[in-house]
């Protein structure tokens, strides 16, 4: 996993391998944030997951029970993927010019063009796409053939089970989110690709090891084998996709603070590690924050 930098990095904390061990016993992460009169249960997400994986603490199940209402990034619903794959399309295309493979390296058009075949998609239609969003079809399609997929990730399975009167919110909207990936300036993306283009040939476990990361709620290796390489690689990426978001965010948590009642929050599993996770950021503005 040490091999696992950028955007890639980025996806997979918000992913997962179909075919990863399954440790025994363990259970992802969770936090309870309380203040006089509320109580917040942050949950981090793996978006795409293979059938099976018994993951759902029984903890999260009674917060969702008693939940007065139920954040995601996004909604959860088919209009927002629908609108995700139309925004996509208009966002991560380049404009008029040098193509995707022409920007790259020999080695790395090389390895563009086998990943492609692997994984189904088509060369030309990569060759039309920024850097960001063929690193995102390149994973999901990886994960995909494994038999990772999101109807069994976390988002999906915890809108399909929450009590039919709990309220839903969103902390941004799709095109928020596609922003921040396509706002990053097109070195750090072509940087990010060129080392995950490698990865995705030569270290394939790592989807594997991730997930068994996550299902053991080890927090420390998350942040050293994802965020602080990201960080080191492409800190325009870490600052647009982890810090900015991550402070946005945790305005809206305050704000739900304010008021009183029981919320539970889904976000990627990457947001809540580190100094600037949001549970660490809650603690530092001085609510209790039980957990990890």
């Amino acid at each position: 996993m040490r091999h696992l930098r950028g955007l890639c990095v980025l996806v997979l904390i918000a992913t997962a391998a179909a075919c990863a061990p399954h440790p025994a016993r363990a259970e992802p992460a969770m936090w309870i944030v309380r203040d006089h009169d509320s109580e917040m249960v942050l949950f981090g997400s793996m978006h795409l997951l293979p059938p099976g994986l018994s993951w759902r603490p029984a903890a999260l199940d009674s917060a969702l029970a008693e939940a007065d209402d139920l954040w995601f990034e996004l909604p959860v619903d088919p209009a927002t993927e629908q609108e995700a794959a139309r925004l996509a399309m208009r966002l991560g295309v380049l404009p008029p010019g040098p193509g995707l493979y022409e920007r790259l390296p020999e080695e790395s058009r090389l390895r563009l063009g086998r990943l492609a075949v692997t994984y189904g998609l088509p060369p030309n239609l990569l060759d039309q796409l920024k850097p960001w969003f063929a690193e995102v079809l390149l994973i999901t399609s990886m994960v995909g053939a494994q038999g990772g997929d999101i109807a069994h990730g976390v988002e999906q399975q915890i809108s399909a089970t929450a009590p039919v009167g709990v309220r839903r919110e969103a902390l941004e909207t799709i095109e928020d989110q596609l922003s921040a990936f396509d706002d990053v300036p097109l070195e750090a993306q072509l940087a990010s690709l060129v080392y995950n283009l490698r990865a995705m040939e030569e270290d394939p476990e790592a989807f594997d090891r991730l997930v068994a990361i996550w299902m053991a709620a080890d927090l420390a290796a998350l942040e050293a084998e994802a965020l602080e390489p990201l960080k080191a690689l492409a800190p325009d990426l870490y600052q647009a996709l982890i810090v900015e978001r991550n402070a946005d965010w945790l305005a809206q948590l305050q704000d739900r603070l304010a008021g009183s009642g029981r919320t539970v929050v889904v976000v990627g599993a990457g947001h809540l590690v580190g100094e600037v996770g949001l549970p660490q950021r809650l603690r530092a503005l001085g609510y209790e924050v039980e957990g990890p």
